[in-house]
């Protein structure tokens, strides 16, 4: 299997630098060692100009028998002849995807101390891969790569050059050409070779779910033909296809993150000012994040998780009271806790403070133990991004597994957008809002979900509360029932 990665560059930024962003000198050629073979890395060429990486793997197949790996699609034993005659040595395949993830990892995870500034920026990029197994044809080769940003080129491989008449094999020479950032292209990939090959040289578990969402961070989720990789790349299991999917549509979800939605309030409580000369109101973002507060403050929590936390504007806000001694923010987006720990700059805070805060990884429609113990748990403007019929599995992990004392949930109220001068008759307020619920509405759900976990719940108006249709937003505050008195004895104490 033969893979070649080109860049080109000039004297100030010259194309040599590929070296230090694969962690591969230009001028060595390196063997690693791997469970089915031998990996080469090596440099056909490498000046300012012009640099190419190549990776050689060279496959055992006697190794990959004995370690029963010798199987064919679906699992079903080869003629014994075909277990060691057979095209894995030479077609891109899951092995060489493997390799490529374990030869150059740092590469992989966009790390790069030496060049951290070219590790961030697209590069004008040139891969190609002789042999590639493509169910598919050159048609699927495109669809895969075309919407990633490639130029792509992939000619069908005759089964015979001599025998034209034979038609094509199922190889395409593909060339891809772009402006990508190195650890994208490798991403893309490391997902995409063995899709295309449609088969992987090893049992696919749970894991691999965890290992397609890493590599398909920020590309996946809106991928047209994301069915169909997601599909292949675990193999066609069906209930590892569709918990990836599921947390896809959560990914893409909360990637429409609190940045919009924030600029979307502050635009619409722009238009309640009646004139220039008046103040400025306070943004129903900020408005919806002092309320939540104030009820933590009133419940006694100190200990407080933020589901669905986005970008971290809730979770700066309590890290700044020092009322909160933990705080734990959760989101299903990679790139929304990124950019959460760049606003919060957790590498430069102190023991003390950093021990006050953590940001993890996970999705609302799954229990997960680590949300268990908790004082207090808020939804801020996060169920109206979700399909309706998934709300039950969140009631579950939140209400049902987790169970904190004391649970906020604020959503908007439908019946205010009549007030909003700039938002049509009849839309929502982000478009990516599954629905608006109406006080009615909201209330119906809240009495539901307090009533089947063991919860009491009342109402709080966010922002101006109109007399006709209510407020902007509406908040249900639950408590659990048999914690409701020692709630009630916090707050005459603290009155």
């Amino acid at each position: 299997m033969f893979l070649t990665i080109s860049t080109t560059g000039t004297p100030e930024r010259p194309a040599t630098d590929l070296g230090f962003l694969l962690h591969k000198h230009p001028e060595s050629a390196q063997a690693f060692s791997t469970s089915y073979g031998t990996a080469h890395v090596f440099y056909p060429e490498a000046s300012v100009e012009r640099c190419t990486a190549a990776l050689l793997l060279e496959v055992d197949q006697v190794a990959l028998v004995r370690r029963g790996k010798g199987k064919g699609r679906g699992g079903a034993p080869d003629a014994a002849l075909a277990q060691y005659v057979n095209d894995r040595p030479y077609a891109a395949s899951s092995l060489l995807a493997v390799a490529v993830s374990s030869v150059f990892s740092s590469a992989l995870r966009g790390v790069c101390k030496a060049r951290p500034e070219r590790a961030r920026e697209a590069l004008p990029l040139r891969v190609e891969v002789p042999a590639l197994p493509a169910r598919g044809g050159p048609d699927l080769v495109r669809k895969l790569f075309e919407p990633l940003g490639w130029a792509v080129e992939a000619e069908a491989v005759p089964l015979d050059e001599n025998f034209p008449e034979w038609g094509a094999s199922r190889y395409v020479r593909l060339v891809l050409v772009g402006e990508v950032r190195l650890a994208e292209a490798l991403r893309h990939l490391y997902v995409l070779l063995p899709v295309l090959d449609d088969a992987k040289h090893y049992w696919v578990s749970a894991d691999e779910v965890d290992k397609l969402l890493r590599a398909g961070e920020g590309w996946l989720a809106e991928h047209p033909e994301q069915k169909l990789i997601t599909s292949r790349y675990l193999s066609r299991r069906w209930s590892l296809t569709r918990q990836a999917m599921e947390r896809l549509e959560l990914v893409r979800l909360a990637d429409a993150d609190d940045t919009v939605v924030e600029a979307i309030d502050n635009a619409v409580d722009a238009d309640d000012e009646q004139s220039d000369t008046e103040e400025r109101p306070v943004a129903l973002a900020v408005l919806r994040r002092e309320a939540i507060i104030a009820e933590l403050h009133a419940a006694g929590a100190t200990r407080v998780l933020d589901l669905g936390c986005g970008q971290g504007q809730l979770v700066q806000a309590l890290f700044k009271d020092v009322r909160f001694s933990e705080i734990v923010g959760v989101d299903v987006s990679v790139r929304a806790l990124t950019l959460a720990a760049r606003r919060l700059k957790l590498d430069r805070l102190g023991e003390r403070q950093a021990a006050r805060l953590q940001l993890f990884q996970g999705s609302l429609a799954y229990t997960d133990k680590r949300l268990k113990g908790y004082d207090a748990a808020v939804l801020s403007e996060v169920i109206e991004h979700l399909d309706l019929p998934r709300l039950p599995a969140l009631e579950y992990a939140v209400f049902g597994s987790a169970r904190p004392r004391t649970v906020l949930v604020t959503t908007p109220n439908v019946e205010y957008n009549v007030r909003w001068e700039s938002l049509p008759a009849g839309h929502v307020r982000h478009g990516d809002h599954r629905f608006e619920w109406t006080r009615a509405e909201f209330r119906d759900w809240a009495e539901r979900v307090a009533g089947r976990h063991g919860y009491r719940v009342r109402y709080v108006p966010v922002g101006p509360d109109d007399p006709e249709v209510g407020p902007p937003t509406q908040m249900a505050v639950f408590s659990l029932a048999d914690d409701h008195s020692t709630t009630t004895k916090k707050k005459e104490a603290a009155a």
